[in-house]
C-alpha cells in the first residue's frame, strides 16, 4: 500500500511541476510579446513605413496582439489559480485590460482615426484621449503581468 502512496504522489508532483511550467511559459510569453510589441514592431513599423501604411499595418496587427495577450494571460492565470492567487489576479486583469482594448476601445479608435483621415478636426481630440487610454491600459496589463512573474518567482524560492 505504501508504494502506491509514494507512485500517487510522484505523479502529483510531475503533474504539479508540469503546470507550473506551462504557466510560467505563458506568462513569460505575454510579457515577452507585450515588451516586442511595444520597443520593437511598433516604433519599427513607424519609423520604415509611410503613415498610411504604418496605420494599416499597426490596424491589422493590434487584434491578434490583443488576442495574444488574451490568450497567454488567461492560460497563465488559469494555472495558476489552484494556489498562486494573487498571480492570477493580476494575469486576469491584464486579461480583462487586452479584451476591452480588443473588442471595444479599438473599434473607438479606428472610426475617430478614419475622422481625421477625411479632414473632421473634432477627432483629433477623440483620437487622442483613446490613444492615451489605450497606451495607459496595455502599460497596466504589461506592469501586472511583470508582478505576477516577481510573484511566481518569489513563491518558487520559498
Amino acid at each position: 500500500m505504501d508504494w502506491i502512496h509514494a507512485r500517487l504522489t510522484g505523479i502529483i508532483e510531475l503533474m504539479t511541476l508540469t503546470l507550473y511550467i506551462i504557466g510560467f511559459l505563458a506568462l513569460a510569453l505575454c510579457v515577452g510579446g507585450m515588451v516586442f510589441f511595444a520597443i520593437v514592431v511598433a516604433p519599427m513599423v513607424f519609423i520604415h513605413l509611410d503613415e498610411i501604411n504604418a496605420g494599416k499595418l499597426i490596424r491589422a496587427m493590434f487584434p491578434w496582439y490583443y488576442l495574444f495577450v488574451i490568450i497567454t494571460a488567461i492560460i497563465a492565470a488559469g494555472v495558476y489559480a489552484y494556489q498562486l492567487n494573487y498571480a492570477s489576479v493580476a494575469l486576469a486583469v491584464t486579461a480583462v485590460g487586452a479584451l476591452y482594448s480588443r473588442q471595444i476601445l479599438m473599434g473607438k479608435i479606428n472610426i475617430a482615426r478614419d475622422a481625421m483621415i477625411i479632414g473632421d478636426k473634432d477627432s483629433n481630440h477623440l483620437f487622442d484621449k483613446l490613444h492615451k487610454r489605450s497606451v495607459r491600459i496595455n502599460a497596466l496589463g504589461l506592469l501586472t503581468a511583470i508582478g505576477a512573474i516577481v510573484y511566481v518567482g518569489i513563491q518558487h524560492l520559498l
